[in-house]
């Protein structure tokens, strides 16, 4: 399945705008949350091919949301890469049994997100 439609869930304003740019100029077309409730109307808007999902956010965090998501039939198919600043062993693997497919700690660094990116894909 080619990526063409990403998500972005995080209630950070500048990193919104920082993956937003990252992935545009890189080719998809990118659609932003700022939390739960603004993540699942989106995807009831339209079904993203990837969602990029940050972990510490007011109310529901991104492990929740996540597992949510991930056990949800409508969504399941829909990869979830954790984007966060959570940078223990024990975060990433506590993201991979909620669901998520893939982990990246912030920074981001660009050329390692395409690459998970081009590896779902």
């Amino acid at each position: 399945m080619a990526i063409r439609k990403v998500l972005v869930v995080d209630d950070s304003k500048t990193e919104l705008m920082f993956m937003t740019d990252l992935l545009q100029k890189n080719g998809f077309a990118v659609k932003t949350a700022e939390g739960a409730d603004d993540a699942f109307r989106r995807l009831a808007e339209e079904k993203p091919d990837l969602i990029l999902m940050d972990v510490v956010m007011p109310g529901q965090n991104g492990f929740q949301l996540t597992r949510a998501i991930s056990r949800d039939p409508l969504y399941a198919d829909v990869p979830i890469i954790m984007c966060t600043s959570k940078n223990q062993e024990t975060d990433r693997v506590w993201g991979m049994r909620q669901g998520a497919r893939d982990y990246i700690t912030k920074p981001v660094d660009a050329d390692e997100l395409m690459a998970k990116i081009k590896a779902l894909g």
